[in-house]
C-alpha cells in the first residue's frame, strides 16, 4: 500500500489520472522537472485511443500559428491562448522529432508521422512519459484533505501531494474515454457542462447512403442547408457514405460546427464537380452523351461518376437508367447537371457519443486557471485534454489541445 505523506521538503508526488496523450505529457513533463508521477491508467496500456486516431495514421498536429489555430477551436477558444504559447504546434513538431518521428505536412496543414503509422506516435509518448511510474487500474476516488489528496484505484489507497486528471471524453469507451473522469471532477465540486457528440458521423434515413456504402468522395464540396434554405455549413475535400449515413473529414468537421443544431432539419448537399461551372459541366456532358449516344443512361455515366454512385444518382434524378442517351431531353439534361452540382442528402441525427472522435462539454473553464491549467476550487487539483470544456475542428487541432494542456498542467504542478 503506497501512502507516503505528503512533505513540503520532499519531492513532490504527483498523481496524472489517464495515459491517453494529455496524461502522458503532463506525466513526463512533470517527471522531468524532479517529481515523482505515477499515471493510473484503467485500460491495459497507455496511448489506446491514440493508437486509433487519424484511421490509425494519427495527425498528430496542424502546423499553423497560435492565432490560426484557435480560429479552428469552435468552444472557448481564449482560454487555450497561455496553453497554446506554452506548447506551440511548432514546439509539439520539434518534440516529436526529437523523441525520432519524423514528420510530414500535408493538405490543411496537418501533420502525421512520415510512417503513417499512430503507433510511432504512441511509442514516442511513452518514451516521453517512461520517466513515471504506471499502475493499470482505473481509479475510483480522489478525495482531498487538507494538502494531500488521496487516490483510491482498485482495492489500493495512494497518496499525492497534487493530481492531474486528464481522463479524456466519454467517446471510445473501450479505448478507456468512458466519461469516469467527470464523476472524479463532480464529487470534487466541479461542474461539467452538457456533453455531446462531436466530430461524429452522421445518420441518413436516405436509402440511397446504404446503396453507396463504402464509397469514398475526393475533392468535393459540400454544404449543410437548415430548413430556411440557408447554407450553414461549408467545405471542400473528402468524405464517405456508410450503412446508417455518412462520415469523413468533412462531416466530421461538420458535426461539430452544427452540434446544437436540430440535425434532422438540415440536408446535405454534395457538388461532385466544384472545378466545374454549369456551363462548363454540361459541355461535358453534352460531350459524354455524344460519346456514348446509342447506350441506356445508366451506363453512359462510367467516366462523370465512380461505378458505386451510378445507379443511386440515376436514382435520385428519376430519369428512366435504360432510356437511350439520344432520348435524352433538354429538361433531362439539365435534372442531371443540377444533381451533379448539388446531390442532396437529407440528415437525421448524429451517431451515438461512443462513436465521437471527441466530446464536446466538459469541466466549465471558470472552474480553471488558464495560465496554470489549476481548479480554482481545488488548490493542487488540475486537469488537461479533452475532459475540459473545449473542443475543435478535425485537422490535427485536439491532439495539441491535449499536448499543451498537458504540457503546461505537468509543468505548473511540478513548479508550484
Amino acid at each position: 500500500m503506497y501512502t507516503q505523506s505528503a512533505d513540503i521538503n520532499s519531492t513532490p508526488k504527483i498523481a496524472v489520472i489517464g495515459g491517453g496523450p494529455a496524461g502522458m505529457m503532463a506525466a513526463g513533463t512533470a517527471a522531468m522537472l524532479g517529481c515523482e508521477v505515477v499515471i493510473f491508467e484503467g485500460t491495459d496500456r497507455l496511448g489506446k485511443k491514440l493508437a486509433i486516431t487519424g484511421k490509425g495514421r494519427c495527425n498528430v498536429t496542424n502546423d499553423t500559428t497560435v492565432e490560426g489555430f484557435l480560429e479552428n477551436v469552435t468552444k472557448n477558444p481564449k482560454f487555450l491562448y497561455a496553453a497554446l504559447n506554452t506548447l506551440t504546434p511548432s514546439d509539439t513538431i520539434t518534440l516529436f522529432e526529437s523523441l525520432g518521428v519524423k514528420l510530414k505536412t500535408e493538405r490543411g496543414k496537418r501533420v502525421f508521422p512520415v510512417s503513417d503509422k499512430a503507433k510511432d506516435i504512441v511509442d514516442a509518448m511513452r518514451s516521453y512519459s517512461a520517466a513515471a511510474k504506471t499502475v493499470f487500474k482505473k481509479v475510483s476516488s480522489v478525495k482531498h484533505t487538507g494538502h494531500t489528496f488521496s487516490v483510491t484505484a482498485g482495492d489500493t489507497e495512494y497518496t499525492f501531494d497534487k493530481v492531474i486528471i486528464a481522463t479524456g471524453g466519454k467517446s471510445y469507451p473501450l479505448t478507456g474515454s468512458d466519461g469516469s473522469g467527470y464523476k472524479l471532477a463532480r464529487k470534487l465540486g466541479h461542474t461539467v457542462t452538457e456533453l455531446i457528440p462531436s466530430l461524429i458521423p452522421i445518420e441518413s434515413p436516405s436509402e440511397l447512403c446504404k446503396k453507396m456504402q463504402g464509397l469514398s468522395l475526393k475533392n468535393v464540396e459540400i454544404k449543410i442547408i437548415n430548413s430556411e434554405g440557408r447554407v450553414v455549413y461549408t467545405d471542400f475535400g473528402e468524405m464517405m457514405f456508410t450503412h446508417f449515413g455518412v462520415t469523413g473529414p468533412m462531416i466530421l468537421s461538420a458535426s461539430s460546427h452544427i452540434k446544437d443544431m436540430d440535425v434532422s432539419a438540415l440536408t446535405l448537399s454534395i457538388d461532385l464537380k466544384p472545378a466545374l461551372d454549369e456551363k462548363t459541366l454540361d459541355a461535358r456532358i453534352l460531350s459524354d452523351f455524344r460519346k456514348n449516344s446509342n447506350k441506356d443512361f445508366i451506363n453512359s455515366l462510367g467516366e462523370l461518376l465512380p461505378s458505386k454512385m451510378i445507379e443511386p444518382f440515376v436514382e435520385y434524378t428519376g430519369i428512366d437508367g435504360r432510356i437511350k442517351v439520344n432520348n435524352i431531353n433538354r429538361e433531362m439534361r439539365k435534372k442531371i447537371l443540377e444533381t451533379v452540382k448539388a446531390f442532396q442528402i437529407p440528415l437525421s441525427k448524429f451517431r451515438p457519443i461512443e462513436e465521437a472522435i471527441i466530446t464536446s462539454g466538459g469541466i466549465d473553464v471558470k472552474q480553471i486557471t488558464p495560465k496554470t491549467m489549476e481548479s480554482r476550487i481545488i488548490p493542487g487539483l488540475y486537469f488537461a485534454g479533452e475532459i475540459i470544456d473545449v473542443d475543435a475542428y478535425t485537422g490535427g487541432f485536439n491532439l495539441q489541445i491535449a499536448f499543451s494542456t498537458g504540457y503546461l498542467a505537468g509543468k505548473s504542478a511540478a513548479e508550484t
